[in-house]
């Protein structure tokens, strides 16, 4: 690959121009566009699929498609697991770091069952994997995936543990063995479902790569700590016919753990800044390894296992495989994986616009807050919990907080008497008092003057909603 070639796979190098110069340019305005400037940015910014261009899709244009599908093809690979609407996808990163450009694909966490558990254990350990979800601010934090692991060496005993998994989960699934004659039992059991072999070695690749071929499944290429001997296999599976590969460098929880964050920080680097396609793979770790070494408690292998999962969510794990089915695991990590997904160029902004609460009618009170997420969710749960009917005023401030809005005039006496206006809420109740947050304090006398409506000056924090609604308010 050349310098040149190299350059245009970051982020950086590609501009608006590269992608213009290979569209029709007929500003045609079939993809939604003004024009194909606009188009070609936000295919730039990946807002939009070069497929949305009509005209780029006809015999004429093929070269420039297949073109511009290289061009903008991701440094990692982009590849999914399972099949329907449960298939994971993973991978599809563009760039090293965050703020660069938005991460895309979050971290798929498996959780594991084994063919030594119990039919009840596996089901108990589905039903957890399954059931586990938390709202954090207006999303759905969930997991993926469950982990089939051989333990038994039975392949018979894997393949009814493989089977009861799928009859009861729609998750995709990853077969974990190596030895060939066991992951082929469980395939078997779902020869349609396009689960993630893991994982081929050296000793096994071959066998490994017929049955990734045969059942056109993405297949896990095992290494510890030998990214040498990594890259190796991935070239051997390649030119063997398996394209859909997983890279699993080794996680080591204890001694080796400096080894792990290095080896996977090195694997997304030579992919990303040098341009290594036989390394521009999802990496996969194991903090499931932690449970194998010696602990006081389960409780301390939870949390050892749960420190590494957190490490590897931000040294490029694009999946992992875990143990632990306790809450206060696994939140912390789905929290901070949501937060790494985000995108670092756009606030977390929810739509502005009136909000209510039980019932309001109207005497009923007019709370004020901005649309930045974070701000919106917690006020709500705090007028929620005041078991007060209300109204909730939520002012377009960018997606700001209040206190960095009123500073950067994101949200200004202008933006709130307008969000008024528009509202109509003037319509819903028979007072004119808006209470905004204590942080905006200081365009209150601006608000009262534009907007004829009373302010009232709320608590800097909203956790003091309920007590200023019940001394306040009458």
């Amino acid at each position: 690959m050349t310098e040149r070639e190299v350059k245009r796979r970051g982020m950086k190098e590609l501009s608006p121009i590269d992608v213009y110069m290979l569209l029709p340019k007929t500003n045609c305005k079939e993809c939604g566009e003004e024009n194909c400037m606009a188009f070609a940015t936000k295919v730039v910014n990946r807002e939009v699929s070069i497929d949305q261009c009509s005209p780029l899709l006809t015999k004429e244009y093929e070269k420039n498609y297949k073109q511009l599908s290289e061009m903008l093809k991701p440094a990692v690979k982009e590849l999914s697991v399972g099949v329907g609407d449960s298939a994971v996808t993973v991978g599809g990163k563009l760039v090293m770091y965050r703020h660069e450009f938005t991460y895309f694909n979050p971290t798929a966490i498996a959780i594991d069952v084994t063919d030594e558990m119990s039919e009840e254990e596996i089901l108990g350990r589905v039903k957890k994997t399954h059931e586990f979800t938390y709202t954090y601010i207006g999303n759905q934090l969930k997991l993926q995936m469950v982990a089939v692991r051989s333990i038994s060496s039975d392949p018979e005993k894997f393949k009814a543990a493989v089977k009861k998994v799928a009859e009861n989960t729609n998750l995709p699934l990853i077969l974990c063995s190596f030895d060939p004659a066991i992951i082929e039992s469980g395939l078997m059991a779902i020869p349609k479902a396009r689960p993630l072999i893991y994982a081929a070695t050296k000793e096994n690749w071959k066998d490994m790569a017929e049955l990734a071929l045969m059942y056109n499944c993405p297949l896990a290429v095992s290494a510890p700590n030998d990214l040498t001997l990594l890259r190796s296999l991935v070239k051997t599976l390649r030119e063997y016919g398996v394209e859909d590969l997983v890279l699993d460098p080794g996680t080591f929880p204890s001694e080796g753990l400096g080894d792990t964050v290095n080896n996977f920080t090195m694997i997304r680097r030579a992919a990303c800044n040098m341009g290594d396609d036989l390394l521009g793979y999802p990496i996969i770790g194991t903090p499931i390894v932690a449970w194998t070494e010696p602990a006081s408690s389960p409780t301390a292998s939870a949390w050892k296992e749960a420190q590494v999962a957190s490490m590897l969510v931000n040294r490029y794990a694009d999946i992992l495989i875990m143990h632990s089915t306790e809450g206060w695991a696994l939140l912390p990590l789905t929290v901070l994986r949501q937060n790494i997904y985000t995108d670092p160029r756009k606030p977390v902004a929810v739509e502005a616009g009136l909000r209510t609460f039980g019932a309001p009618d109207e005497n009923s009170p007019v709370l004020m807050t901005t649309n930045f997420a974070l701000t919106y969710y917690t006020v709500a749960q705090d007028i929620e919990s005041t078991g007060v009917a209300s109204y909730l005023l939520v002012v377009d401030s960018e997606g700001t907080a209040v206190d960095s809005g009123v500073a950067g005039r994101k949200m200004t006496a202008e933006t709130v008497a307008e969000a008024i206006k528009e509202s109509e809420i003037e319509k819903k109740v028979k007072h004119r008092k808006l209470i905004i947050p204590g942080k905006a304090a200081r365009i209150s006398g601006e608000i009262e003057e534009l907007s004829n409506w009373e302010v009232l000056v709320g608590p800097r924090d909203s956790s003091g909603i309920p007590k200023f609604l019940q001394e306040k308010w009458k």
